[in-house]
C-alpha cells in the first residue's frame, strides 16, 4: 500500500473551525460493514445503533495548555508545543521556527519562564530544560500556555471547548476528538439504556498527529505515548469479550491502547506503559467490535487505522478504497471534517 492510497482533496471550508452547539447535534455517518449500508443521522441518535450491554471505552486524558509562545535570544519568535514531561524540569517539545544551526540556546516565555535547549531528539523535536520545576512550573505553564489546537484551526480556541466532557487526567498535547460529540446528558441517556462506559488513559502526543512521510505506509513509525489500563477495567472488558458483549472504542487513541494491552490470545493485560502500535490494513483486531471516530486528515496514521478496521470487519472491503469513498460521500453531504468536525460509527 502506498501513501497516495490515503490521499484526498478537501476544500478548506469543510474544515470545522469551532465545535457545533450542542456537541451531540453533529452529523453521524453510520457504516454497517456486514450489510454494506451507509446511513446519515445526528450524533444524539447513536443510541439507536447500540445495544444494551454494549461497552463504550473512552479516553479520559485531559488536554493541558501545551502551546507556549517564546522568543529566542536574538528576538525571533518560536512556538513551543510541550509533548512529554521527562522530569520535574525537562520536557520533550516540538519547536516551530527553530533549527539545529540556531545560535540561540535559550528561550524566553513570558516574564519569568526560561528554557535551555539541551538536545535535538529528531527533526523538530527537542529536549528543553526550564528554570522552574514542579508545581511552580505547572502553574506558569497554565498561566502562559494556550490550547494546543491544530494549525488548520485558524481561530483561537480555549481549553473548555478543546476538551471532552469526561476529561480527567492532564497529559495530552492534542485532544482525543472522537469524544467531543458526547454531552453529559447524552451519556446519561445511553447509560439509562443499559450501555456502559469504561475509561482508559492515553496521553496524546506527537505519535497521534505526526503525518506519514514514507511512501510505503508500512515503513512509518509511531512515536511512543504513555498509556494506562487499570486492572478493574481490564477485568470487566475481558469478561465482556468472553460473554459476547460488544466493545466499542471511542476514538483511534482508545483503539490503539486496547489493542496494545491485549496479549496474543486477545486477553487484556493491565498496566501503565508507553505504546507505539501502528495499525494499518491487514491488522487483526483482538478487542474492539465497533469504532466511533472523526473524519481525519489525508495521509495520516488515523485514516490508515480506520481503513484497517473497515477491512477487518468485512473481508470483502478494500480498506483504502472504502475510506476514500466514504470521505467523498461525507464531503458531498457537507459533513464537517477534522477535530471539531462530525463523526462516523463503524459497526
Amino acid at each position: 500500500m502506498k501513501l497516495k492510497d490515503f490521499d484526498y482533496q478537501l476544500p478548506r471550508n469543510f474544515i470545522a473551525q469551532k465545535p457545533i452547539r450542542p456537541r451531540d447535534s453533529s452529523k453521524l455517518m453510520v457504516v454497517d460493514t456486514e450489510n454494506r449500508k451507509i446511513s446519515h443521522h445526528k450524533f444524539f441518535e447513536i443510541g439507536n445503533f447500540l445495544k444494551a450491554a454494549d461497552i463504550l471505552v473512552i479516553n479520559d486524558s485531559r488536554v493541558f495548555p501545551a502551546r507556549l509562545s517564546g522568543k529566542k535570544e536574538t528576538g525571533g519568535k518560536v512556538e513551543v508545543l510541550l509533548l512529554k514531561q521527562l522530569d520535574s524540569k525537562r520536557w520533550q517539545s516540538l519547536l516551530k521556527n527553530y533549527k539545529i544551526k540556531e545560535v540561540s540556546k535559550k528561550l524566553f516565555i513570558g516574564k519569568s519562564l526560561e528554557a535551555i535547549i539541551e538536545k535535538n531528539i529528531e527533526k523538530n523535536i527537542w529536549q528543553i530544560k526550564f528554570n522552574q520545576s514542579g508545581k511552580k512550573l505547572k502553574k506558569t505553564i497554565s498561566l502562559f500556555g494556550e490550547a494546543p489546537t491544530p494549525l488548520y484551526i485558524r481561530r483561537k480556541s480555549n481549553l473548555l471547548e478543546y476538551q471532552t466532557v469526561y476529561a480527567k487526567y492532564d497529559g495530552s498535547a492534542a485532544a482525543p476528538t472522537a469524544g467531543f460529540h458526547f454531552t453529559k446528558n447524552l451519556i446519561k441517556k445511553l447509560k439509562n439504556k443499559g450501555i456502559f462506559f469504561k475509561t482508559v488513559t492515553l496521553h496524546v502526543g506527537v505519535g497521534t498527529f505526526e503525518p506519514i512521510r514514507t511512501e510505503n505506509i508500512k515503513e512509518h513509525k509511531i512515536h511512543p505515548e504513555m498509556a494506562k489500563l487499570s486492572s478493574k477495567t481490564a477485568k470487566i472488558l475481558n469478561k465482556a469479550k468472553k460473554e459476547g458483549q460488544r466493545i466499542m472504542a471511542v476514538g483511534t487513541t482508545t483503539t490503539r491502547l486496547l489493542e496494545s494491552f491485549a496479549d496474543k490470545n486477545g486477553i487484556l493485560q493491565p498496566g501503565e506503559k508507553e505504546i507505539n502500535l501502528y495499525i494499518y490494513p491487514g491488522y487483526k483486531f483482538k478487542i474492539i467490535d465497533g469504532l466511533i471516530t472523526n473524519f481525519h486528515l489525508p495521509k495520516s496514521s488515523l485514516i490508515v487505522l480506520v481503513s484497517a478496521f473497515l477491512q477487518f470487519k468485512n473481508k470483502k472491503i478494500n480498506g483504502p478504497k472504502e475510506i476514500i469513498k466514504l470521505y467523498k460521500q461525507a464531503a458531498k453531504l457537507k459533513y464537517r471534517f477534522y477535530s471539531f468536525g462530525d463523526a462516523m460509527l463503524i459497526i
